[in-house]
């Protein structure tokens, strides 16, 4: 018994373990792998307490481990996580570790520990997390024309903590047939030159993944915008300008900008040129007849047209080349007209003017003719030209040979005017101011004076005809047979001569202007230090700076106008033209011109209507008094376009009209049946009615004319004053008319409104 009792005492040594341990734990996993095993060592084994390994403990700040004993005879343990690990919290972990024995007895008196061991314990990753993009989007912006090396690098970052999972080892762009590819760094690049006329922004989708091949959870999208190379040039216009009739003045370029890629301009002169010249005689003007438009113009009465729209009164037109809808008469050197005697006096006297449009180029041939324009030369027996108007060799002539009534002297007789538009194709208004000895020429409104003046001995009287003639000279003299001569190659229009008087400067300026050009709007907010200029016709506008922010303003301030209520429709071009000047270099930026164009819509088409009291009957004494009948008491004259509306699908065309306020530009009362006899019945109207007015009439057996640029109110005025006398009624029982009015030289017409007069 007392040697029992002394095995139960006796603990004589410490457990033995290793000094280091080295474990590895995979995240979310409790198992500790350790490197070399858990196991505590005695030296009193086999002897029962003493020799056996009760615990082993931990020391550390509340480290997620423990250590249990597995076996205590052998001493092994193993240790394991209370807590799940993750390893991206935290990756490894030290801690000191002890064993202990079972002490002296079972009461586990008199225990020993080891000494102290270090473990230290790595986490391992576990894949869990994909890659993310740090920014939501990527933009980037390149030139064109040229290749990258890197276009912008996009990023992405992976949570995992060991280096295999939280790396991003590959990108990869998802978007297919784009000129881009990426590397492992996530340096995108183009692989091509990039066009910003074939696209301007490309949009490519970009996933990433990391060193396990774990892709991420969203794309990135990246966007790479195109800019053009920097050119000097006009920005922000449009090629095309819409203008309505009616809108009055409109921007041509409201946002245009000059860019000069930072050159060191010091001035800019930019030229804008409205090109009008094919629309009728070089620009939109008012297309009323010559007659109507001298009156509207406030020009002397009494000028001869000598073009006019063939009629049975006026048909010494009827065989030339004729466009009805402008009055152009063209010559194709083979055509004339010759003038009835009476239609212009044989004595213009020392004062008159001539005026028409011309359209002329240069003449065939090597040696050129003389081109006659208009000509007043003997009928029959000799061949002297009186006074003549013709081109040769590109220069205007004028001829005056006056007659011998004074003495025996020379005189100017030849003037001779040479400026290029003669031959420039384009049209051009001509006004001879004659007011012997003095011959003025305006050309498109601008004086010019003859560059030679020849002298010549006058014609003596004789007792010989002359002729006028238009496209050609006659020769009555000289030649076997007479003939034309000399014929014209061009296009004529509104050709008048006005005896006795010349016109005035302002008068002639009104008949040629164009009621179409450029503008300018606000001009009081225009920069300091611009210079513009207008031409004439308002269709070429020049600018000039040194400012370019000014010369920008200023051109987003021009405007194209049309004045006219019905304008031509069709296209204008426009054309923008620039030179730049630059500090102290000689090689300067070249901007390009502009070429634009204004489309012009055609105008809502007026229906003029005339109504009125179409037939009564009146006692025959009443049209025997002296002031006869009223025979348009109660005309009225309207005019009307039609608007489309909206309306159900079931509906047809809808509809409706719409009220218009414009002018005419004659009316007509013809006589339908026999002419008036002038012996016992006439047409009457009191002049007075035209005053204050823009009116004239002319009166006939066939009928009666009132004519100028007026109001509608103003013609149905006068035509309520207009009265039918007859003061021999035995003879008639009624009397027809038919009234129409036009607008636009017949561009417009009305109904043909017909009244019947019945004779008690």
């Amino acid at each position: 018994m007392k040697i029992v009792s002394f095995l139960f005492l006796v603990n004589k040594h410490k457990p033995w373990i290793e000094t280091s341990y080295h474990g590895v734990i995979t995240e979310n996993n409790d198992t500790v792998i350790l490197d070399p095993p858990l196991v505590a060592l005695d030296k009193d084994a086999p002897v029962p307490y003493a020799g056996e390994i009760c615990a082993f403990k931990i020391h550390g700040q509340e480290m997620p481990f423990e250590a249990v004993v597995l076996n205590k005879t052998s001493g092994e343990g193993r240790l394991r996580a209370r807590s799940p690990i993750d390893c991206e919290l935290q990756k490894e972990y030290t801690f000191i570790i002890q064993a202990y024995d079972c002490g002296a007895g079972p009461s586990g008196t008199n225990w020993k520990k080891s000494h102290k061991a270090v473990v230290h314990i790595q986490v391992k990753d576990v894949n869990e997390f994909a890659p993310t993009f740090k920014e939501t989007s990527y933009k980037a912006t390149v030139t064109e024309g040229k290749i990258y090396d890197s276009v912008l690098q996009v990023e992405a970052i992976d949570e995992d903590c060991s280096p295999q999972y939280s790396q991003i080892c590959n990108y990869e762009i998802v978007t297919t047939d784009v000129p881009f590819a990426i590397d492992r760094n996530g340096n995108i690049r183009n692989t091509e030159k990039l066009s910003y006329d074939k696209q301007r922004q490309y949009e490519i989708m970009v996933t990433a993944f990391d060193c396990g091949q774990k892709r991420a959870t969203e794309d990135v999208l990246v966007r790479v915008e195109v800019k053009p190379v920097c050119k000097p040039g006009w920005q922000d216009w449009n090629k095309r300008i819409e203008y309505k009739p009616g809108s009055g003045s409109i921007p041509l370029f409201p946002s245009i900008h000059l860019e000069t890629c930072d050159g060191p301009v010091s001035s800019i002169q930019t030229t804008i040129q409205l090109q009008t010249n094919y629309i009728g005689k070089g620009c939109d003007r008012e297309t009323y007849s010559e007659k109507s438009l001298q009156k509207l113009c406030g020009a002397s009465s009494g000028a001869i047209d000598l073009l006019p729209t063939p009629s049975a009164a006026t048909n010494w037109t009827a065989g030339l080349l004729i466009d009805s809808n402008d009055m152009i008469f063209k010559f194709e050197g083979k055509q004339g007209a010759k003038i009835p005697d009476g239609i212009v006096p044989k004595n213009l006297t020392d004062q008159f003017t001539i005026t028409m449009w011309m359209k002329h180029g240069p003449s065939p041939g090597l040696r050129a003719e003389k081109e006659t324009i208009l000509c007043n030369s003997d009928k029959t027996e000799m061949n002297r030209h009186h006074y003549a108007l013709y081109v040769h060799n590109c220069r205007l002539v004028f001829l005056l040979r006056k007659d011998f009534d004074q003495a025996d002297t020379f005189r100017p007789a030849e003037f001779h005017w040479k400026l290029d538009q003669i031959c420039d194709k384009e049209w051009h208004y001509y006004v001879v101011n004659v007011e012997f000895p003095v011959v003025t020429l305006y050309m498109d409104g601008t004086t010019y004076e003859p560059y030679l003046v020849t002298n010549d001995w006058p014609i003596h009287p004789s007792h010989i005809a002359m002729q006028l003639t238009v496209g050609a000279c006659w020769q009555g003299g000289e030649v076997s047979k007479p003939r034309f001569a000399q014929f014209f190659h061009g296009s004529l229009a509104s050709l008048t001569i006005r005896p006795g008087k010349i016109e005035s400067q302002k008068v002639i300026s009104c008949l040629q202007a164009c009621k179409e050009g450029l503008d300018i709007n606000s001009l009081e907010s225009l920069g300091q230090g611009l210079k513009y200029h207008f031409n004439p016709s308002q269709s070429v506008l020049v600018i000039e700076g040194d400012d370019i922010v000014n010369i920008n303003q200023a051109l987003q301030k021009v405007s194209y106008i049309n004045s006219r209520q019905f304008p031509t429709s069709g296209i204008r071009r426009l054309k923008v033209s620039s030179k730049v000047q630059c500090f102290g270099e000689d090689v300067c930026i070249s901007i390009p011109d502009i070429d634009a164009y204004v489309m012009v819509f055609q105008a809502k088409e007026p229906k003029i209507t005339i109504s009125g009291m179409d037939h009564f009957a009146r006692p025959a004494a009443q049209f025997e008094q002296e002031r006869g009948v009223i025979l348009l008491p109660d005309i009225r004259i309207y005019s009307e376009c039609l608007i489309s509306v909206r309306a159900s699908p079931h509906l047809h065309k809808p509809v409706t009209l719409e009220e218009m306020h414009h002018n005419l530009d004659f009316c007509d009362i013809l006589v339908i049946g026999a002419e008036l006899d002038p012996t016992h019945e006439c047409l009457e109207l009191d002049r007075t009615e035209l005053q204050g007015k823009h009116l004239d009439a002319t009166n006939s057996t066939a009928g009666y004319s009132i004519y100028g640029v007026d109001t509608m109110r103003n013609y149905a005025q006068v035509l309520r004053q207009l009265r039918y006398r007859n003061w021999h009624t035995s003879s008639i029982f009624d009397r027809k008319f038919r009234i129409k009015c036009s607008e636009l030289n017949g561009r417009y017409t009305s109904n043909e409104f017909n009244l019947e007069v019945s004779l008690v």
